[in-house]
């Protein structure tokens, strides 16, 4: 903690989950070990990603697997694979200006971080009308209307992980795959549960994104693209330091099984999406503890940080446990306003405390246990307690 106070650097109580803007969880002590020891040599960063790739197959079902720096990261670099496969000209050619390769994807489902498409060289194409967010219907994008639009500029469909996303990504797969054209699924944030890392590849997805700073516990600067062979070894090739020359270049077993290209591409349009050795040995450490703890350990390790809140508060009314895959603690206020004046207020503290803002129009502050701290989870129930009163 000493290099902290020296910078200035005042710790919070991150109550509102694993987001990145509150620097996302906390690691487990052997995890932060692993990234030491990986830090202390020197390695060929081809041999740190294809034991990457052993250890995400393991775990996802999938061919191949990389790791990158963060979830957006493997978006872009999915995308790159879909527009440039294992085309060295295609792949210095990206972004490629004038007209875009096309990512169908419901219009539901469009989000702030569908940028990676656009910033890979892609352009998105919407469909169906989201009545049933709306309040206005019933419906949403049909599997048809992907279909329908599925042309010869396509590169990929976008399919967005989320309970309530429509189409199935088991129809989706279906056309998809019946016009010749792969999908790539953002599953930033769909773990827990531990089937999730099976699911989408069981599903017929050809690429899926992970965070790896999130539920699985490792770096906040890593995420995983996990999928078949070819695509993954594009990925990865838009992502690698290629400065050496081409006779020295071999792709690893890992990823072979693709045609050999004839020349190596430049430094690709996701040179920035980079994981050091230190991410990438550190979420496989964190991967490997996620596994192995399974969902009901997990989520009674959950449960019982926010028990300790809980009781820390002492007794008040409209506090609630929901139960799921990560358990929240629900605290109901008068009104929204009332919940905004109570989460300003927390921010206030010092200590400041953070609580998940997701239902304040609903008048709910919500406590997110995965970014806690064992020593804060009194210091946390007090401060709830004084600022409801």
């Amino acid at each position: 903690m000493n290099a902290l106070a020296e910078l200035g650097l005042v710790p919070v109580i991150n109550a509102a989950g694993t987001v990145t803007r509150l620097s996302g969880g906390i690691m487990a002590p052997e995890v932060a070990a692993a990234m030491a020891e990986a830090s202390a040599a020197c390695f060929d960063m081809l041999d740190v990603q294809a034991a990457a790739s052993q250890e995400i197959a393991a775990a996802t079902g999938a061919e191949a697997g990389i790791v990158t720096g963060g979830a957006s990261a493997a978006l872009l670099l999915g995308a790159a694979a879909c527009l440039a496969g294992m085309d060295p000209m295609a792949m210095n050619a990206l972004p490629a200006p004038g007209a875009c390769r096309a990512f169908v994807m419901a219009r539901s489902q469009r989000n702030m971080y569908d940028r990676a498409l656009e910033v890979a060289g892609g352009c998105i194409v919407e469909v169906g009308i989201p009545d049933r967010f709306s309040g206005a219907g019933v419906r949403d994008a049909s599997v048809g209307e992907i279909a329908a639009a599925i042309g010869p500029e396509t590169a990929a469909v976008f399919w967005v992980a989320q309970p309530w996303s429509e189409p199935a990504l088991a129809e989706v797969v279906r056309v998809a795959h019946a016009a010749g054209v792969p999908v790539l699924v953002d599953a930033a944030a769909q773990l827990p549960p531990l089937a999730n890392l099976t699911a989408f590849i069981e599903a017929g997805a050809d690429l899926v994104a992970f965070s790896g700073g999130k539920a699985i516990g490792g770096p906040q600067a890593s995420g995983m693209l996990a999928g078949r062979r070819p695509l993954v070894a594009s990925a990865l090739l838009q992502m690698l330091d290629l400065d050496l020359p081409d006779a020295q270049f071999r792709l690893p077993v890992e990823f072979a099984g693709n045609e050999m290209l004839p020349f190596l591409p430049r430094h690709g349009i996701g040179r920035s999406c980079k994981a050091g050795k230190e991410e990438v040995v550190g979420l496989l450490v964190a991967l490997r503890r996620f596994v192995a703890e399974g969902d009901a350990a997990r989520g009674a390790r959950m449960l019982a940080r926010l028990r300790a809140v809980r009781d820390a508060m002492g007794d008040r009314p409209g506090v609630e446990i929901l139960p799921g895959p990560t358990p929240l603690l629900l605290l109901r206020c008068a009104d929204a306003q009332a919940a905004r004046r109570a989460e300003a207020a927390l921010r206030a503290r010092r200590p400041a405390i953070h609580v998940n803002q997701s239902r304040l129009r609903d008048g709910v502050l919500v406590v997110h246990p995965a970014a806690l701290a064992e020593a804060d989870l009194v210091e946390l129930g007090r401060g709830l307690a004084a600022v409801l009163g």
